[in-house]
Formats: C-alpha cells, sequence, structure tokens
C-alpha cells in the first residue's frame, strides 16, 4: 500500500497520483489540507524522509512570509506544530510506502524510486 499526501490542485501531485495508479499500486489518497498530519504522524513521516521540517516547508508560500520563517529559529517542534497549523506549507507530494519508504516526489527520477 502507497499512500499519498496529496493536493489535487498541485500539478506534480496530480502527475505523482497519476504514475502511482498507471503502475497498479494500490493507493490511498490523503487529502492533508483537509487532514492535517498530526505532529506525531508528522515527525515521523519527516524522520522516514530523513528531512527536517524546515527542509520540507514551501518558503516562497505567502504563509510563509507572513509567519516571517525565513528568520524562524530551527527548532523541530517549534516547525513542525507551524507544519501541522498550516498545512499549506507542507512540499507535496509526500509519497509513503508500507515497507517504511518516503520521498517527496517532485521530479519523476524520484517518484520511479518507488516504483516496481
Amino acid at each position: 500500500m502507497t499512500t499519498v499526501w496529496h493536493n489535487p490542485r498541485c500539478s506534480k501531485s496530480r502527475n505523482a497520483l497519476c504514475a502511482l495508479t498507471e503502475s497498479s499500486q494500490d493507493v490511498v489518497i490523503r487529502r492533508y489540507l483537509d487532514e492535517p498530519p498530526t505532529a506525531a504522524e508528522l515527525s515521523d513521516v519527516l524522520d522516514r524522509l530523513g528531512l527536517e521540517p524546515w527542509d520540507i516547508t514551501r518558503m516562497t508560500e505567502p504563509r510563509a512570509k507572513e509567519l516571517g520563517l525565513a528568520a524562524e529559529a530551527r527548532d523541530r517542534d517549534e516547525w513542525i506544530a507551524i507544519l501541522v497549523a498550516n498545512p499549506v506549507l507542507i512540499q507535496r507530494p509526500i509519497v509513503l510506502t508500507d515497507d517504511g519508504r518516503a520521498v517527496i516526489a517532485r521530479d519523476e527520477e524520484t517518484l520511479k524510486s518507488l516504483l516496481p
């Protein structure tokens, strides 16, 4: 089973979802803007990605600028709380597999690493 944190308005997210379904993957779609992750879920995903919350933050989003994230101290728990409260800031699509792999599938090559 593969889970995609999906934003249907994002072309990269739509492309990743299409590629996964075309490869006969069983896909669960998580519309993370409608169903934001909990802090524990986001922390787990970050660990699986091998990244920190600021690494997956969309810094060009207007909300990031409103919050002054460019100058925000790099405190993991604080950044996770910010992302949970503002899921629009989370980079997309995040693809998670049952075997523990995770990627931010913004390009075809990264996504291919998860395809059979």
